[in-house]
């Protein structure tokens, strides 16, 4: 079997797979795909290839959602009664909060188990890497009264705590059961190459998930790996917007932030020479130009990640036509330019490339007055630049060059047609260069010839 999504030997802030240089880009739905029955995540999985993403989220079952929560429409994590596949097995007593009967936290429910291993291995065949999350803090009871680890809910009696204690370490109990479960989902996912796995998502909401049940946590996905074939990446999610890392878990090789923007969380962790993830981000809207624009800002600066939390993946929209609704984005405008961004990176030798906005000596407003412009760079010196502007309609710059032959390509991030091109000498220094006209962003590609 090939070896499980790793860091890249040469470049560690991006990642190898399948033998090839990789960032993960795309728009994924909201988690549900394996443990809501109702989801045809086939479908879902081969829209997600046809646009060239590679990367989805899902989460485990622990964690699930009641109708209505963060005003989402057709939410993924609030399956419908009877529709919530998880680790455990159901027992013989009647009482779940979402109908049917109570969980068994001694037994594992096999039709979950083939679920889930059918997903990654389906996701695998479309070129899509799983990020999988075992946890979920529970931002408020409605979560809490919902999930198989809470007393309610199970025959066994463990987990009757309030939901401020589920993820740290004060219940015996409930922390062998969380820790029971992720032996036996490691164990049974080892064998596939297209996964990495996240501790817990969000952890810093409410803070009511402590750093040494994180670490505990990272501990036993190691732990248990220690005797089995491959060894898989540990994420952990840092904080919403941007935050300097100290003192990272060693045994965590990527660092995620949600809602990143700007891409200040690149710029400040860049020096601990690990892959920096967006992944996840909405509440803007449902147009897709700001989420496009935090994609490729963040792209840009250095990130490795990038995924948009897409509304229009629901039950019965699997190929993503639902149209999206408050409070998020999605629908085929957004995934065709978000595909763009893709096939952009993939363009570049990203490997031997660095975020360096040094070599923008000048950005300016063409003819836009009170306009503002905004530019990064990410570069291999005297080979590839790839620059990122933003605002504006028409912009100006300076870029630092050495001596040598360059082709420059504008590239609209709507379209992905070459809107303007040129090929010059240049005996170093700066070269002025002036972007065609745009709407909102536009990105150049200037390599030596």
């Amino acid at each position: 079997m090939a070896q499980p999504i790793c860091l890249h030997p040469e470049n560690p802030h991006y990642f190898l797979w399948r033998d090839r240089p990789t960032v993960l880009i795309t728009s994924t739905e909201h988690y549900g795909s394996v443990l809501n029955r109702a989801i045809d995540y086939r479908k879902y999985l081969a829209t997600l290839a046809s646009y060239g993403f590679n990367l989805t989220r899902t989460f485990s079952g622990a964690y699930c959602e009641a109708p209505g929560a963060f005003s989402i429409r057709d939410n993924n994590l609030a399956p419908a009664a009877g529709d919530l596949l998880c680790p455990w097995a159901r027992s013989e007593t009647p009482g779940y909060a979402n109908g049917g009967n109570k969980f068994d936290l001694t037994r594992w429910d096999p039709a979950y188990f083939k679920r889930l291993r059918d997903f990654i291995a389906e996701a695998g065949k479309r070129g899509i890497v799983v990020e999988f999350v075992p946890f979920c803090t529970f931002y408020d009871d409605s979560m809490w009264n919902l999930s198989p680890m809470n007393a309610a809910n199970n025959v066994n009696g463990i987990g009757d705590v309030p939901r401020e204690r589920v993820h740290t370490l004060e219940d015996a109990a409930l922390t062998a059961v969380q820790e029971a479960m992720l032996r036996t989902i490691v164990t049974e996912l080892n064998g596939f190459d297209n996964l990495y796995y996240e501790i817990c998502n969000e952890p810093y909401v409410r803070n009511i998930v402590t750093d040494a049940w994180q670490a505990h946590m990272a501990g036993v996905i190691v732990d248990t790996e220690a005797s089995l074939p491959n060894k898989h990446l540990i994420a952990q999610n840092i904080a919403n917007g941007s935050e300097e890392i100290v003192n990272p878990d060693p045994r965590v090789s990527i660092f995620i932030f949600h809602y990143a923007k700007p891409p200040t969380a690149v710029t400040v962790n860049y020096g601990l020479g690990r892959p920096i993830a967006d992944d996840e981000t909405g509440f803007a809207g449902n147009e897709p130009e700001a989420y496009r624009l935090e994609g490729w800002d963040f792209m840009i600066a250095g990130g490795a990640v990038y995924d948009n939390l897409d509304y229009s993946f629901t039950v019965g929209h699997e190929d993503g036509s639902a149209e999206p609704q408050e409070p998020g984005g999605g629908g085929p405008v957004l995934h065709r330019q978000l595909a763009i961004l893709s096939e952009f990176m993939n363009s570049l030798d990203f490997i031997h490339m660095a975020p360096d906005n040094s070599v923008l000596v000048e950005v300016a407003p063409v003819g836009d007055i009170g306009a503002e412009v905004t530019g990064r760079a990410l570069v291999q010196p005297g080979r590839t630049y790839a620059v990122y502007l933003r605002g504006g309609s028409q912009a100006r710059l300076a870029l630092k060059l050495p001596a040598g032959e360059y082709r420059a390509e504008w590239v609209n991030t709507k379209t992905g047609q070459v809107d303007g091109a040129e090929q010059f000498q240049h005996a170093g220094g700066a070269r002025e260069l002036v972007s065609p006209a745009y709407e909102a962003d536009i990105a150049l590609r200037v390599q030596s010839v």
